[in-house]
């Protein structure tokens, strides 16, 4: 597990480079943030939390498949990390935030033209 990313992942990558190409300036991890955002867009008043299928426990995708070994500890770990999503999506929202959540299933293949439509319809 060591050898997974937080930052710079393939998912994040490509929408990162989608909102530089359409001229949108943001900021990466911000810390004093909760959850520490994979990117805020101040101007906006918006974060965007880039999920892992597999590590936020994405129900109803393929990508999220518990493995068999270990299958308790497995689902307390996953279910800790949607614990502690919920709990900073509530104290960004408390604070003002508008947050938007991608899923890295949502970037793949045909999905990813609609992910990117449905991300720009948020800014406005």
């Amino acid at each position: 597990m060591s050898r997974i990313k937080s930052k710079d992942t393939k998912p994040e990558m490509l929408v990162r480079k989608f909102l530089h190409s359409k001229g949108y300036r943001y900021r990466l991890h911000v810390k004093d943030l909760p959850g520490k955002p994979d990117i805020v867009l101040p101007k906006y008043k918006t974060v965007i939390f880039i999920n892992g299928c597999f590590w936020h426990g994405h129900e109803g995708c393929k990508y999220f498949v518990i493995p068999k070994a270990r299958t308790e500890w497995w689902i307390l770990k996953i279910q800790g990390n949607k614990q502690r999503d919920d709990k900073n999506i509530i104290s960004l929202t408390e604070s003002g935030w508008k947050i938007v959540t991608i899923f890295e299933c949502e970037l793949k293949g045909e999905n990813r033209d609609s992910t990117f439509l449905n991300l720009l319809n948020e800014f406005y």
